[in-house]
């Protein structure tokens, strides 16, 4: 037990360094900087104004904002965000949470009951993200929970998942065979559902974790159980798995605010719920007689005598009343609606929200485990019965800010724990459903053990069978710069590095690549577009490929209808492209790699791709780490190397 205790004290130490940092990053980036550099950063909007002001539920009020100048400006406001309204005049900035965001218009839920008056004297408005502490509050409070528990279930959960207790399965439970999955799949589900305490999906790229894990909570459901929580870091992830349960006919709420509206995901929110139900029109009623009271309450100015100041407050007291009652009636609304629903969807933290933070579950899944930090996956893990995780170690690791906490272990998960320490909760699906073997077989060999197979559908798969022009050639090409003096540049006070004579050579075999393909018109644009990635680990790069990409009409041409994307390993994390170039970037005579000796992130890079692997780089650096030094040897045994000399010829031909 003092072990335990002892390593859930170093997490909270480390969780408090990513917290200090954290803060520090965010003081820096607003503190230091102008209005016009926090709007060029994408975390201000200003000036803006309010165009809208209503009663949201729980009472406080929603404010609509719209930017009018620096309008479609790229931003980081979304959903879920914690910002606040601010002026340049006399008075503080009102906190909330921003609802919903429409390119230039959002909407904030604020944290008061009552605005105040300098909304209303003309003063210039701004809104900006602010420091979002209650994520590591909850995170906080729930690591408490855990390191206090004693002969509890919350006791007895963390005693197996980090290791000290054995996790008990009853393998006399009967199981059948769901017919649309396959044997690694099914033996994933029965794994859960024989499973009396925790159980894993590993799931690596391509292997249909996502439809495992929906049939493990579609069986959940099936054997009896009443209520389940579904969570996971990100709302896209979150997003994702309560359209899939709804369209199998699960009754679901999503707490929380999705980062994509679609009909489906709106109408299983718990907002929209309320509006749905029975006893919402008297709620509606008392809201807009709440309000008209509130209105004539803010007809008397100030200047008044000492009649209309009591007739003001008892106008406002009126207004209050009737919306506690309203309040009250919303509270009943809600409960009945989670009294008889199935599944609760929500991310980690959010499912701490005062809605449903006394819920007990039955079972709780956490998706991308591998992706969320442990105490994070700590908040929902509280309140359960039994965990299922799901996710996969060997690929993006939590985002840590802080070195020293990273240093510590911080990025280490409690999916990465348990699986080591508790093998036998884990089944590992086997059977990949995206790339062609070639592909696959790299990261099957360094990563997976060799257990992966390419299933017959797309094992041989090449470029023809997306596309008739293409002519058969190799699936994997290593394009090697060494000896080109293609030399790494550092940009921005060494913040990126960039190679642009790499990523020219790379625009030029893509470029190639697609002479003999024309992209449909407009009017008979194909079912499934061909579709091609470029991935390069640092920003700079990235910008420099956009730019190149732009100077190129045909690959502008697909950029503009989204048939070609360039971007962060990050962001094609789940993502795959039938063509896939990775630019390496690296290229120094001490063999420096920086963080391209982070495997994990190459392994998601290397996995992107169906059809055709391109990787472009500089074998004198990268044979420096043995990760790349096998993969050098790995491209040579296919016949995929080729020196970008032969590439450098072509052009003086």
């Amino acid at each position: 037990m003092d072990k335990i205790l002892n390593e859930l004290l170093d997490v909270r130490a480390l969780l408090k360094l990513e917290q200090d940092e954290d803060r520090k990053q965010y003081q820096l980036k607003n503190a230091q900087t102008s209005i016009t550099e926090r709007k060029r950063l994408g975390i201000c909007w200003y000036p803006v104004q309010v165009i809208k002001q209503e009663v949201g539920f729980g009472n406080k009020m929603v404010v609509e904002l719209e930017r009018t100048s620096g309008r479609d400006q790229l931003h980081m406001f979304q959903a879920g965000s914690s910002a606040a309204l601010f002026t340049n005049g006399e008075g503080g900035a009102l906190s909330g949470v921003v609802l919903e965001v429409k390119r230039n218009k959002l909407r904030l839920a604020t944290s008061k009951e009552d605005l105040p008056d300098w909304l209303e004297g003309g003063a210039r408005l701004g809104v900006e993200l602010t420091f979002d502490e209650v994520s590591y509050r909850e995170m906080e409070i729930a690591l408490m929970k855990v390191m206090e528990a004693e002969k509890s279930r919350l006791a007895q959960l963390r005693d197996i998942l980090l290791g000290t207790q054995p996790a008990v399965f009853r393998r006399e439970r009967p199981f059948t065979p769901i017919a649309s999955l396959n044997d690694s799949q099914n033996e994933a589900v029965r794994n859960i559902v024989q499973a009396k305490d925790v159980a894993i999906i590993h799931g690596p790229p391509g292997t249909g974790k996502t439809t495992t894990l929906v049939q493990a909570i579609l069986q959940t459901l099936e054997a009896g159980e009443q209520k389940l929580l579904v969570t996971a870091p990100s709302n896209t992830a979150v997003d994702l798995l309560t359209e899939k349960l709804a369209l199998q006919g699960v009754n679901v709420i999503r707490i929380g605010n999705p980062s994509r509206v679609s009909e489906v995901l709106l109408e299983h929110t718990l907002d929209a719920q309320i509006m749905h139900h029975r006893d919402y029109k008297q709620l509606k009623k008392l809201r807009k007689s709440a309000q008209e009271y509130k209105a004539m309450a803010g007809q008397y100015k100030r200047n008044f005598g000492h009649e209309e100041r009591q007739q003001r407050k008892f106008l406002k007291e009126e207004s209050k009343r009737i919306l506690d009652q309203a309040n009250d009636i919303e509270d009943y609304i809600t409960e009945d609606l989670l009294d008889r629903v199935q599944v609760i969807t929500c991310t980690l933290v959010g499912s701490a929200n005062r809605t449903i933070r006394h819920l007990q579950y039955d079972t709780v899944f956490i998706d991308e485990a591998a992706q969320a930090l442990e105490p994070a996956c700590w908040i929902p893990i509280t309140r359960a019965n039994r965990v299922v995780l799901a996710g996969d170690h060997h690929q993006l690791p939590p985002t840590v800010k802080s070195m020293a906490a990273e240093r510590g272990g911080l990025a280490r998960t409690l999916f990465e724990k348990c699986v080591e320490r508790q093998p036998e909760t884990a089944v590992m699906l086997t059977t990949q459903y995206r790339m062609h073997e070639h592909i696959m077989g790299f990261s099957n060999g360094q990563f997976y053990r060799g257990e992966l197979q390419a299933h017959e559908s797309v094992r041989t798969a090449t470029l023809p069978d997306v596309h008739p022009v293409f002519e058969p050639g190799l699936i994997v090409e290593f394009i090697d710069t060494a000896g080109c003096g293609f030399n790494e540049q550092t940009m921005g006070e060494g913040s990126s590095t960039a190679n642009p004579e790499e990523a020219d050579i790379l625009i030029k075999h893509l470029v190639n690549l697609l002479m003999p393909y024309e992209p449909a018109g407009k009017d008979q644009e194909p079912e499934q577009p061909l579709r091609i990635g470029v991935i390069s680990p640092y920003r700079a790069q990235i910008n420099y490929l956009n730019d190149q990409v732009e100077h190129q009409p045909k690959l502008a041409d697909l950029h503009a209808r989204k048939q070609l994307s360039v971007g962060t390993v990050d962001s094609f994390q789940g993502q795959e492209r039938d063509i896939m170039y990775i630019s390496l970037v690296r290229s120094n005579p001490e063999g420096e790699i920086g963080f391209l000796a982070d495997i994990r992130r190459m392994n998601v890079a290397m996995t992107r791709a169906k059809k055709k692997m391109v990787i472009v780089g500089d074998s004198a650096t990268l044979g420096q780490h043995p990760f790349y030094q096998e993969f050098l040897q790995y491209a040579e045994n296919l016949g995929a190397y080729r020196s970008a000399w032969e590439l450098m010829g072509t052009e003086t031909e």
